[in-house]
């Protein structure tokens, strides 16, 4: 009784927290198709002008264009040096490879706003313009631990003998990784490249200490939260931008569970 009561109260505390966390984020779509500047209960009713208004603002399209762009380059900088530490990590040992490893997912646990003043003060003491590039290297460096921790699975629990089968045939190291190691973890990849480009694209706080005169789609989102008629116009759109997250995730999703199957591994990250 004691046990099955403890359940309970750990199933209700579970649910009292989901239910806290996303509640925002039903509400959501709810407000971006009301018929109001006012984003409060009771409803003034049910339109699709907010959206429409979206196609006719020149400035968001020119956000957009510079989020797509820094969020390709991030997620594809991202991946490849993901795929570059998790197969040194997975296949070789060497001094203080925990230590190095460890460094490099440092961004995971250290809040962005230290990382987005640190990098600001880095680069501006060295020179560089701030500049969409700024800001893709901000993002690499916080994508980065994300693509090593869905690569790391897919190369440590990959079958090592189907390479030494390719190498004993004949195959050096670099055709076998090309030809064997690279097809076995290319879910993985794909699935890296998602999740790159969806924190990339949703990622605020570093773009905005980071971007110069070309603001990213985040950025100009919270500079139109200053004026009342344009708060349906933002609802509007981040609604589209979730359901284009939760898609880019669930897609991510499934390109990992693809390459655990075909790796032989469990599905965990790290």
């Amino acid at each position: 009784m004691a046990r099955a009561r403890g359940q309970g109260w750990l199933k209700g505390y579970a649910i009292g927290y989901l239910v806290f966390l996303y509640a925002p984020v039903f509400l959501l779509p709810i407000f971006a198709f009301n018929d109001s500047a006012i984003i409060a209960f009771p409803l003034s009713g049910f339109t699709t002008a907010n959206f429409q208004q979206l196609w006719a603002t020149d400035a968001m399209h020119g956000a957009l264009v510079n989020s797509l762009q820094v969020a390709v380059a991030a997620a594809v900088i991202s991946t490849l040096l993901g795929i570059c530490a998790a197969r040194a990590s997975a296949r070789y040992e060497f001094p203080g490879r925990r230590a190095i490893i460890g460094f490099i997912m440092l961004p995971l646990v250290l809040p962005e706003i230290i990382v987005a003043v640190a990098l600001l003060v880095v680069l501006v003491q060295l020179g560089f313009a701030l500049s969409l590039w700024t800001v893709v290297l901000g993002h690499v460096l916080v994508c980065t631990p994300f693509s090593i921790a869905i690569l790391s699975s897919a190369f440590q629990n990959m079958d090592r003998s189907l390479e030494e089968a390719s190498q004993d045939l004949g195959e050096g190291r670099m055709m076998t990784f090309l030809r064997v190691t690279l097809p076995l973890v290319t879910p993985g990849i794909v699935a890296s490249l998602l999740i790159g480009f969806t924190i990339s694209l949703d990622e605020f706080i570093i773009a905005f200490f980071l971007t110069g005169t070309e603001p990213t789609l985040p950025v100009y989102i919270w500079s139109q939260l200053r004026f009342t008629a344009k708060l349906p116009g933002v609802m509007a759109l981040g609604c589209l931008l979730l359901v284009l997250s939760l898609a880019l995730l669930c897609a991510a999703e499934y390109f990992r569970r693809r390459s655990a199957r075909q790796t032989g591994s469990s599905g965990g990250y790290l």
